[in-house]
């Protein structure tokens, strides 16, 4: 069996020590990116919602980035959200801010009730560009 190929922006978080996971996993030319949440770097949450969207879309900017990726090559997101109807579109204005423009990736929302004290979690698929994969 081929030993994961593990990726971790540089100011690993304590949050994938705590819960031991890996930030994200390189196979091939893709990149499969655990969720990421509005965290700061010692794992506790940011506590306005807005602020906390942010920080989630800024600790996946990271995460990519250390795969040498950017949201350009972001091919799938899932989100996942404690309050959808109040949140979402607080949450939709800050994705068209850090998303770009179309073509869009494949996006999916889904309403839970836990995310371990955090109210926003994005969890993406990304091709790695060829310069980046050979790393």
């Amino acid at each position: 069996m081929t030993k994961r190929d593990a990726i971790f922006p540089a100011d690993r978080h304590a949050l994938y020590d705590i819960h031991q996971y890996s930030a994200a996993i390189r196979s091939g030319n893709l990149l499969f990116v655990s969720g990421q949440v509005g965290s700061r770097e010692d794992g506790t949450p940011e506590p306005v919602y807005e602020d906390q969207v942010r920080r989630a879309f800024a600790n996946l900017r990271d995460v990519l980035a250390a795969a040498g990726a950017t949201f350009d090559d972001v091919i799938d997101v899932i989100t996942f959200h404690t309050d959808p109807q109040t949140q979402f579109e607080r949450m939709l204005a800050i994705r068209a801010e850090e998303i770009g423009e179309p073509p869009y990736p494949t996006w999916t929302a889904v309403g839970v009730t836990w995310l371990s004290g955090f109210d926003f979690e994005i969890k993406v698929i990304a091709r790695i560009p060829d310069k980046a994969s050979t790393k």
